[in-house]
């Protein structure tokens, strides 16, 4: 470096508006280097984002039949699975719209309700059974076949009792014809820790099976005549759906769960046979094709990652007791 240039140098430092403008520039060029560093953080989480909705997308638009299948002689397929519940995806709203599309089809030669749950509402049993017999009447010539996989039990065998024909595995679980409502009592516990219970209401069974608050004799009787009440409903409506093919035992309705094998001896199901036998040998279409409503990718991942936590604390601890069928 010359004498000039080092003299120039001293120069600009010397100079404060140089130096202003200098630190300026490095202040700029950090923002600009800490923007393009989260331009590319947010990019990269766009993309893991937009990933995970696609293979959602993927695992949920599958096994639903391709068009090709669709324009041939088909079984149409429906799925329930899982509790039975407004707030699950074995809701009514879900298996009525995936009935309807299947019923729709001009080439839907048969329909399986595919059957997997332990029951649950009575309300949302009941709405669907209702539909299958309303498409029935709409669509004589198309058949529906219910078939158990696992477990069909109270809410579940509700549902089931309103198709044509039942079959299970001999291992499969099917009945518990019955109602059961649960919770808890938590008086005793209140008064070792010195608890005091302090309800106010407006109507005299306002506070009716508080589980803070001694069982009166009174309630426990309405609500006993409520659970019969219930249970004749689901009673009437197997008998309705099952027919004469219904054996003559005390202990049917009783609540009790059977296998396979006793449900077919005891006329709850029809023979045995999988999604698969049946669409091959009592519907006679091989080709399958599901019509069960698929909840969207983005709805699923975000059910996945919700939390019910609160649901299930008020449900064990009594506060929202629930009257399913079982």
């Amino acid at each position: 470096m010359t004498e000039n240039d080092e003299n120039m140098n001293k120069s600009k430092l010397a100079d404060p508006a140089w130096t202003e403008k200098t630190l300026e520039k490095l202040v700029f060029s950090a923002i600009r280097e800490q923007r393009n560093q989260r331009r590319w953080k947010i990019a990269f989480r766009c993309f893991y984002l937009a990933l995970i909705i696609g293979v959602f997308w993927f695992l949920h638009s599958g096994g639903e039949g391709s068009s090709y299948e669709k324009l041939k002689p088909h079984t149409s397929l429906v799925n329930l699975e899982g509790e039975i519940s407004a707030s699950n995806a074995a809701n009514a709203s879900t298996v009525i719209n995936g009935l309807d599309a299947a019923f729709s089809d001009e080439n839907t030669q048969g329909i399986i309700l595919s059957i997997n749950s332990p029951g649950g509402s009575p309300v949302q049993s009941g709405d669907i059974y209702d539909e299958i017999k309303r498409q029935r009447k709409l669509h004589p010539q198309i058949k529906l076949y219910a078939v158990c996989s696992d477990i069909c039990a109270s809410g579940a065998y509700y549902v089931a009792s309103a198709a044509d024909e039942i079959y299970v595995n001999s291992s499969s679980l099917v009945g518990s014809i019955g109602v059961l409502m649960d919770g808890f009592g938590f008086v005793g516990t209140m008064d070792k820790l010195g608890v005091e219970r302090r309800l106010a209401t407006a109507g005299s069974h306002k506070g009716f099976m508080d589980p803070f608050s001694p069982e009166k004799p009174e309630d426990k009787i309405y609500l006993q005549t409520m659970l019969d009440d219930l249970h004749n409903q689901f009673i009437a409506k197997v008998k309705a759906g099952r027919g004469t093919r219904l054996h003559d035992d005390p202990d049917l309705f009783s609540g009790l769960i059977w296998t396979g094998d006793r449900s077919v001896q005891l006329g709850l199901a029809d023979g045995f046979g999988s999604v698969n036998s049946v669409a091959r040998d009592v519907i006679k279409a091989d080709s399958v094709v599901d019509y069960t409503e698929k909840e969207g990718p983005l709805a699923s991942l975000m059910s996945i990652l919700g939390s019910s936590s609160a649901k299930t604390f008020a449900h064990v601890v009594g506060l929202a007791p629930t009257t399913p069928l079982r």
